[in-house]
């Protein structure tokens, strides 16, 4: 069912601070800044020869990435995403497993405009996991 990782997101408290680093620090070829105002953050992608790590900062005090760094004010590691073929099949193949979606169930588009669905993190050993349709 589990293709590649698609990307690692990491959760910062200032965005462009983080795309200074890996930029300068780390010679690393980052996106321009995309607002998901659906998902209450702000990305960008760093890109890498196998995968991306995504940059995320909250967007308002709504955002889910405001709780995370009321917890963590430095940042940290947010989720990993994982490719999936099929995210309805994958969805019910979990949920017979036991395993909770997040929201209400259904796809969301995300970043890469597919459909993602994030999986509780108590249900992965406290990792938040989320699915990306390819």
């Amino acid at each position: 069912m589990l293709g590649r990782i698609n990307h690692i997101a990491i959760a910062v408290p200032d965005l462009a601070a983080a795309v200074v680093t890996y930029r300068d620090a780390l010679g690393a070829a980052v996106s321009q800044p995309q607002a998901l105002p659906e998902h209450g953050v702000r990305v960008v992608f760093v890109a890498l020869p196998n995968s991306k790590v995504e940059l995320l900062e909250p967007l308002g005090e709504n955002s889910p990435i405001s709780a995370f760094l009321e917890k963590n004010p430095s940042g940290g590691m947010h989720h990993i995403c994982y490719e999936v073929d099929d995210i309805t099949a994958a969805r019910d193949r979990l949920m017979t497993t036991g395993a909770r979606v997040l929201g209400d169930g259904q796809p969301k588009t995300g970043a890469h405009g597919k459909p993602v669905l994030f999986l509780h993190p108590k249900d992965f050993f406290g990792t938040l996991i989320e699915l990306e349709q390819i």
